[in-house]
C-alpha cells in the first residue's frame, strides 16, 4: 500500500506541473477573470522580487515576474551588424549616435525597414547618443517587431531648438502597432528642464506665479490606438511633461523599468492610462514630480504591482467626469507596491457633475511612508477655484484597502473619503489599515462625507466616520451607473 500511494502522490503532482506549464506555454496573449471580475492577462509566476517588506505578520503575496514569458529572448545582436537575420541598425542607416547630429531620418529609415519583415528588430546600440526629432512609428507591420535600445534616445533641447514644424505635444509616438516590444538596455532622455522652466508653468513665472500664454510641452513616448505591447528594462528620465501614455491600447506590460524626474518637475506624470484595458505594471520604479501611476476614464483590468513610487503624487485613478462628462473604470488592482515621501497615496478624484462609475478597486499590501494623504476619495476635485457645486457625480463603490501600513504626513489626515452629497460612494471595505505619524501627533480624525462601508479590522487611526450599509435613498441607475 504504501508503495502504490506514493505512485499515486507523483502521478498526481507530475500531472498538476505538466498542465500548468502547458497553460503558461499557451496563453500568452490571452486574458482571464480572476476574483472579483478582475481580467488580467494572466495569472502571474510565483519567482519574482518583492518590494520593500511589509511589516506585518501577515507576509504579503510574491510580486509577479513577466506576465508573458517570451521563450525567444530579443538577441544581443554586435553594434553596427544589420545583416544578422533581422536586425536593423540605426548607424548602417546614417545614424551619427555624437548628441548633436540629427539621426531622425536613420530611425526612419531602419524602421521602415524592420517593419517589413517579421521579427525586425531596430537596434540603437550601446555607446550611442542619438537626437531626433518629434517621429511618429506607425504600422501596420509585420509580426514581432522589437526597438531595441542601448544607448541613449534624446529629443532636441528644449522648446528653441524643437523644430517649428513639429508637434510640441509629443515625441516618440507608436501608432497602430500590433504586437511591439520597446526594450533594452538604454536610457531615454528627455532633456526637460527648459520646459519645466517655462514662466507658464507653475511657480516659474514672476515672484512664483504662472504666467499666460503657450505652455504646450511633449509627452515623452505615446503608444496610441496599438495591442499586445511590452515595454521592458529601459530607464526613461526628464521627460517635458508626461514620461508615458497609451491611449486607446489594449494588451499593455510594462515591467522592470526605471522612470525618473525632480522632485518639483510640472506635470511629469510617470505612466498615464486613457482608454486602455487589460495592463500589467510590474518590477518597476518611478519618482517625478506628478502622479506616478494616473489612471483616467475608458480604463479596466489594470493589475499593478511590485512597484515603488516615491517621491510623486501617488497612484490616482482620475480625474474623472470634467466638464460633466462619463467616465467609467473598473477593476484596478494594486498590490505589493511601495509609496514614499508623497504628496498622496492612492487617490480616487472626480469633478462634481460627472456621470459614470469606478468600481471594484482592490488596494492591498500597500506600504506607505512619510505620505500626505495615503487614502483619499475625493468627489469634488476642482484645479481652480471656479468650480460650482453640481447634483450628479462619478459614482465610486466596491472599493477594498487591505493591508495598508506605515507612515503618513501630519499636515492632512491619512484617510479622507468626501463623497458626492447626492450620489454616495458605497461598499468600502477597510482590512489591517495601520498608518502611524512619520512624525508629531495627528491633529485632525479621518474624515468621512457620505461613504458607506465596512471594517473587518479595526483601524489605526480609528475610523468611526464611515456608515453603515447602504443609503436609505439611491438614485435609481444600472449596476454600473451608466458604464
Amino acid at each position: 500500500m504504501r508503495g502504490l500511494g506514493g505512485i499515486l502522490v507523483v502521478y498526481i503532482i507530475s500531472t498538476v506541473l505538466f498542465g500548468h506549464f502547458t497553460y503558461v506555454a499557451r496563453g500568452r496573449y490571452h486574458y482571464h477573470k480572476s476574483r472579483r471580475g478582475l481580467s488580467h492577462p494572466l495569472p502571474p509566476p510565483s519567482s519574482p522580487p518583492p518590494p520593500p517588506p511589509l511589516e506585518s505578520a501577515n507576509p504579503p503575496d510574491q510580486v509577479p515576474s513577466d506576465p508573458y514569458p517570451n521563450p525567444d529572448p530579443i538577441p544581443d545582436p554586435a553594434p553596427g551588424d544589420s545583416d544578422s537575420g533581422c536586425i536593423f541598425d540605426v548607424t548602417s542607416y546614417g545614424a551619427v549616435g555624437d548628441g548633436s547630429c540629427d539621426d531622425t531620418a536613420a530611425f526612419r529609415d531602419a524602421w521602415k525597414a524592420a517593419c517589413a519583415v517579421e521579427s525586425g528588430i531596430v537596434l540603437a546600440p550601446e555607446g550611442g547618443v542619438f537626437k531626433i526629432t518629434s517621429t511618429i512609428f506607425s504600422g501596420p507591420c509585420q509580426p514581432g517587431l522589437v526597438f531595441q535600445l542601448d544607448g541613449v534616445l534624446m529629443p532636441p533641447d528644449g522648446p528653441e531648438e524643437w523644430p517649428e514644424k513639429d508637434s510640441k505635444q509629443q515625441w516618440l509616438v507608436f501608432y497602430r502597432l500590433e504586437g511591439i516590444t520597446f526594450a533594452g538596455k538604454g536610457t531615454v532622455e528627455g532633456n526637460g528642464q527648459k520646459w519645466w522652466d517655462l514662466p507658464c508653468k507653475p511657480h516659474r513665472g514672476p515672484n512664483g506665479s504662472s504666467s499666460s500664454g503657450p505652455c504646450e510641452s511633449p509627452t515623452m513616448i505615446r503608444f496610441f490606438m496599438s495591442n499586445n505591447i511590452v515595454v521592458r528594462g529601459l530607464r526613461i528620465q526628464n521627460s517635458p511633461q508626461f514620461h508615458m501614455k497609451f491611449d486607446g491600447c489594449e494588451g499593455v506590460l510594462i515591467n522592470e523599468i526605471q522612470i525618473s524626474s525632480p522632485k518639483l518637475s510640472p506635470n511629469t506624470d510617470g505612466i498615464h492610462l486613457g482608454n486602455t484595458r487589460s495592463v500589467a505594471i510590474y518590477n518597476s520604479v518611478v519618482s517625478n514630480g506628478d502622479d506616478c501611476i494616473s489612471i483616467g476614464t475608458g480604463c479596466s483590468d489594470v493589475d499593478i504591482q511590485g512597484v515603488t513610487c516615491g517621491p510623486s503624487h501617488g497612484i490616482s485613478i482620475g480625474s474623472l467626469g470634467v466638464h460633466n462628462s462619463q467616465a467609467c473604470v473598473s477593476n484596478i488592482t494594486v498590490r505589493n507596491t511601495a509609496i514614499r515621501d508623497s504628496d498622496n497615496g492612492l487617490r480616487v478624484k472626480t469633478w462634481q457633475g460627472g456621470t459614470g462609475s469606478v468600481s471594484n478597486l482592490l488596494f492591498e499590501n500597500i506600504q506607505m511612508e512619510n505620505v500626505l494623504n495615503c487614502i483619499i476619495v475625493d468627489q469634488y476635485y476642482c484645479s481652480s477655484k471656479e468650480c460650482r457645486n453640481e447634483t450628479s457625480a462619478v459614482r465610486v463603490f466596491d472599493v477594498e484597502y487591505r493591508n495598508i501600513k506605515g507612515t503618513y504626513d501630519v499636515r492632512s489626515p491619512p484617510i479622507h473619503f468626501a463623497c458626492s452629497d447626492t450620489v454616495a460612494c458605497t461598499n468600502i471595505t477597510m482590512s489591517e489599515v495601520e498608518l502611524l505619524p512619520e512624525e508629531g501627533e495627528l491633529v485632525d480624525d479621518p474624515f468621512c462625507w457620505n461613504a458607506y462601508g465596512k471594517q473587518e479590522t479595526l483601524t489605526i487611526p480609528p475610523i468611526d466616520c464611515l456608515l453603515d450599509g447602504s443609503p436609505v435613498v439611491e438614485e435609481v441607475y444600472d449596476s454600473n451607473y451608466g458604464c
